[in-house]
C-alpha cells in the first residue's frame, strides 16, 4: 500500500508523517486490498487540517478530515475518524447474518 503525503502551506515533521503512516496502514488491516491513501496537511492561519483518503477497490472511499489548532490533534481527530468509519463498513450478508444469530442467542440466554 502507498501513502501519499501533501503538505499545503504546512511544514510537516518526520515523526508526524510516521505516526500518520503508521495509523493509516494500521487502519488499511482491517480492509481488504488496500491501494493507496494520501494525507493532507493544511494550514490556514490559525487552524491546521488533516485529511486522509483510503482507496481500495470494490469498497468506497474513505474520506475524513480532522482540525485543530496544531497538527498533532488534528491527526488524532482524523485517525479516530477513519477507525470508526472502518468499524462501521458494510459487512458481507453471511458476516451480518452471523452478528445477528449471535445477537438472538444472547438475548434468549439472557
Amino acid at each position: 500500500m502507498d501513502v501519499i503525503f501533501h503538505a499545503h502551506h504546512a511544514v510537516v515533521s518526520e515523526r508526524l508523517r510516521q505516526r500518520a503512516q503508521r495509523a493509516v496502514e494500521r487502519v488499511a488491516s482491517r480492509m481488504k486490498r488496500t491501494v493507496d491513501a494520501v494525507v493532507r496537511f493544511e494550514g490556514d492561519g490559525r487552524t491546521r487540517r488533516v485529511e486522509i483518503v483510503v482507496h481500495a477497490p470494490r469498497h468506497r472511499r474513505l474520506v475524513v478530515e480532522g482540525q485543530g489548532a496544531f497538527f498533532g490533534p488534528a491527526l488524532s481527530e482524523a485517525i479516530g475518524r477513519l477507525e470508526a468509519q472502518t468499524r462501521h463498513r458494510k459487512r458481507t450478508p453471511k458476516a451480518r447474518a452471523r452478528v445477528a444469530e449471535a445477537s438472538v442467542l444472547l438475548v434468549t440466554r439472557a
